[in-house]
């Protein structure tokens, strides 16, 4: 049996005003969706803990079962998945530019990551500017991975134990980088926080007096004038999901940090691009998923309800959710058609249409159809109604597991075939031999 779970990142949201007091997915008219609800079972999902606001990479680590000691950052993820080269041992950071305001000695943020815009490669010139830094015995490389996006490679006796810069929230000052509070690592975490700041002010210095930034002044927009840099990673070992999950696996999306997180994982990733027709671009995702002859599990990733909500509009999360629908058709045929598919929709978190929050804890709403899947009385696809299905609520690695379950190839517990403690019957495992 082919497990295919469908993510629509970002698909939860809180009810709004402006729909009555409905989510945009309540509101949305989404008869595939809805089918799909009628064909199977409803329940609400979270990653790790209602309340909790999760990043998708956090959120698909849970999801596919491991636990936060075994998660990288998403510096390192971002780092792979666009090609920039580290060592093992050494610390990736998230970077963009953003602009600031002083208020004495505070500089205060005015301008985020997504309002820092460039024109004719002015953002790769300043961030060529501060390629290079050496400070103690700790090496910074700045590497331009996409628009305003870099990363920062540290090498040296470093370590991820440190806070982000970045506040994320206009009229909120820059944080000074400090070593997180009972980390493993006090010295290394000390030498690197440091550091850090010592490049962020270095950074200042230079994109303050740059003649791009004079540029940018002159036609009234906001200076590029501070690096802001968050989510420290260092890769960590772990098993890949084909050893964790006995499945064989197919990722397929558009950003690069899913590409960082399949090669994490051991997983093939098919890289997809992002066109004017979400649900064109759904549909054609579904369609290698369906026709896909190797993998076992295939994700298939969309972006557009997360990028949707952070406009800061539940009427254009509506419409992205109507488009995808759209493309869903496909989907809801082959489970009508074939009984060698178990299919899950869901999402990774909420991301509240309006709010001052970067995402939202509530669960996202979820449906698993499928031969043998106990089909429930709900008809309607989103966060109230799917909370009355048959499956409940459903957190972390419960989804892997219930899937597997429904796949038929869950392992009875106690029931070894091999030395290790695995959720599902091993494909393949020593034969007995007859002894002398």
């Amino acid at each position: 049996m082919k497990i295919v779970l469908v993510l629509l990142d970002g698909l939860g949201d809180r009810a709004c005003a402006l729909l009555d007091g409905r989510t945009p997915l309540q509101s949305a008219f989404k008869p595939h969706l809805d089918r799909l609800a009628s064909l199977g079972s409803n329940g609400l999902f979270h990653a790790a803990l209602c309340g909790q606001c999760l990043p998708s990479e956090t959120a698909h680590y849970l999801m596919f079962g491991y636990d936060m000691r075994e998660f990288p950052g998403r510096g390192p993820l971002e780092a792979m998945g666009y090609g920039v080269s580290f060592d093992e041992t050494d610390v990736v950071s998230l970077a963009h530019f953003s602009s600031v305001a002083w208020e004495g000695d505070r500089p205060v943020l005015t301008h985020s990551r997504r309002d820092i815009r460039g024109d004719g490669g002015e953002l790769s010139r300043l961030y060529e500017s501060l390629a290079f830094y050496e400070v103690d015995g700790v090496r910074l490389r700045l590497h331009h991975t996409h628009f305003n996006d870099a990363v920062v490679v540290l090498s040296g006796e470093v370590s991820p134990f440190v806070c982000d810069s970045d506040p994320m929230v206009i009229g909120r000052p820059m944080a000074m980088v400090q070593p997180l509070s009972g980390n493993p690592e006090p010295e290394k975490s000390e030498r690197t926080a440091q550091a850090l700041n010592a490049y962020l002010s270095h950074c200042h210095r230079v994109l303050a007096e740059h003649e791009v930034n004079g540029l940018r002044k002159s036609r009234n927009q906001a200076p590029a004038n501070f690096l802001a840099t968050q989510r420290c990673g260092r890769l960590i070992k772990h098993e890949s999901f084909q050893e964790r999950w006995d499945l064989s696996a197919l990722l397929i999306g558009s950003g690069a940090v899913y590409e960082g997180l399949a090669r994490d994982l051991g997983m093939t990733f098919v890289r997809v691009k992002e066109g004017k027709d979400p649900g064109k671009d759904l549909r054609e995702r579904i369609e290698i998923a369906i026709a896909d002859p190797r993998h076992d599990f295939v994700h298939v990733h969309t972006k557009v309800p997360d990028e949707a909500a952070h406009t800061g509009d539940p009427m254009k999360k509506l419409k992205a959710i109507e488009s995808l629908d759209r493309g869903l058709d496909v989907l809801v045929k082959a489970v009508e058609q074939r009984d060698d598919l178990v299919v899950a929709v869901t999402g990774d978190h909420s991301t509240a249409s309006i709010t001052s929050l970067i995402h939202s804890g509530e669960p996202v709403p979820l449906v698993m159809v499928g031969p043998g899947v106990r089909a429930d009385p709900i008809t309607a696809f989103d966060e109230v109604s799917c909370a009355s299905g048959c499956l409940g609520f459903l957190r972390g690695r419960e989804l892997m597991l219930m899937l597997l379950n429904y796949a038929d190839r869950s392992a009875l517990v106690g029931h070894r075939l091999d030395p290790l403690d695995r959720p599902s019957v091993p494909q393949s495992y020593k034969r007995f031999r007859m002894t002398e």
